[in-house]
């Protein structure tokens, strides 16, 4: 049996919970859980804010650990190495997506805290073409985020090809925009922060910024007009995507890695007149996970966390509903 948190209901408190996991599958492995981050996308699942859930829900995809058992036909994860476990919990290996790469697109992939039981737990299992070994020299108690929010705002550097000489900017300072900060200048790029909290900016700066834009202060971002090759939106919550769009140099970019929920409201002829474009992205295949855990590990890039004992997993969590984590909330086992 594996003893786990479980949410039985929307918004209720994570009580402890047993589930017999079955045999390990021949493609699987069981990882002992150390440290596991605690996302918003937990709180969405844990909450249903994202539609009906299937309870109970054991949350959690950002996990850190040693493997302890291996399924029969894994040969290149062994018992005791040091991994980590993001987003998903498995992919289908032979879709167009995962043969080329992309297995974070799988049309299939498990979700590792949907319809499956995550790392809120004293054990998680997966399949190990979704588990990545972590390079010694890595900091784990804070590695769980960069598995989620880590990999989310650096695979758009690899995808879009994100020049070092590039104008970059960077839409909310928090629990994804404060790791975009540092990837974006280790890689090289003129970095902007735009950010609401007065309190933010000289931390923005010391993370990686060289400038800052007051995101509530409309004449500001207009006096930055056809500044920026490359804009990440890191944000939940509706802006003047407009204003924004103008900022952007021709054929620049909007990207977005934060699940606003509210559609989109855009201008088409800012995109046509400028050759601008507007995309997004989810999380990263392991192949990405593995250069970012390198690329951290050369540059010292960490998040900021804040930890929790497994044991107060309520007051973690609600510290992430707050809004008041800084910047991201780590359980400890």
């Amino acid at each position: 049996m594996i003893k786990a948190y479980a949410a039985f209901e929307p918004k209720g408190e994570l009580k402890p919970f047993e589930y017999d996991p079955g045999p390990l599958a021949n493609d699987e492995v069981e990882i002992d859980v150390s440290y596991c981050g605690i996302c918003h996308s937990d709180v969405s699942v844990i909450d249903a804010e994202w539609g009906e859930m299937p309870y109970p829900v054991v949350a959690g995809h950002e996990v850190v650990g040693k493997i302890a058992k291996t399924g029969s036909s894994v040969s290149h994860l062994k018992i005791g190495q040091v991994v980590g476990l993001g987003w998903h919990a498995g992919y289908c290996g032979t879709c167009h997506s995962c043969q080329g790469g992309d297995n974070n697109l799988c049309s299939t992939a498990t979700a590792t805290i949907i319809g499956h039981y995550g790392g809120f737990a004293e054990q998680v299992r997966a399949k190990a073409n979704s588990v990545v070994a972590i390079p010694a020299g890595i900091d784990l108690e804070s590695a769980g985020p960069l598995f989620c929010g880590g990999v989310t705002v650096f695979n758009p550097l690899i995808q879009f090809d994100v020049k070092p000489t590039d104008k970059v900017a960077v839409i909310g300072i928090g629990g994804l925009g404060h790791m975009a900060l540092q990837f974006l200048n280790a890689w090289g790029c003129e970095v902007t922060a735009f950010t609401s909290s007065d309190a933010k900016r000289d931390e923005a700066l010391s993370m990686g910024a060289h400038d800052t834009l007051n995101s509530r202060d409309a004449d500001a971002i207009a006096g930055a007009a056809g500044r920026f090759d490359f804009i990440i939106s890191t944000v939940n919550v509706k802006l003047d995507w407009n204003l924004y769009l103008a900022t952007l140099q021709p054929k620049g970019r909007l990207h977005f890695v934060g699940a606003t929920l509210e559609p989109l409201d855009i201008g088409v002829f800012g995109l046509i007149g400028g050759q601008r474009s507007i995309s997004g992205s989810p999380v990263g295949s392991p192949s990405t996970m593995l250069q970012m855990l390198e690329f951290a590990k050369l540059h010292s890039i960490k998040p900021v966390i804040e930890m929790y004992e497994f044991a107060d997993i309520n007051e973690a969590l609600d510290r992430v509903r707050s809004g008041k984590a800084h910047y991201r909330v780590v359980l400890k086992s």
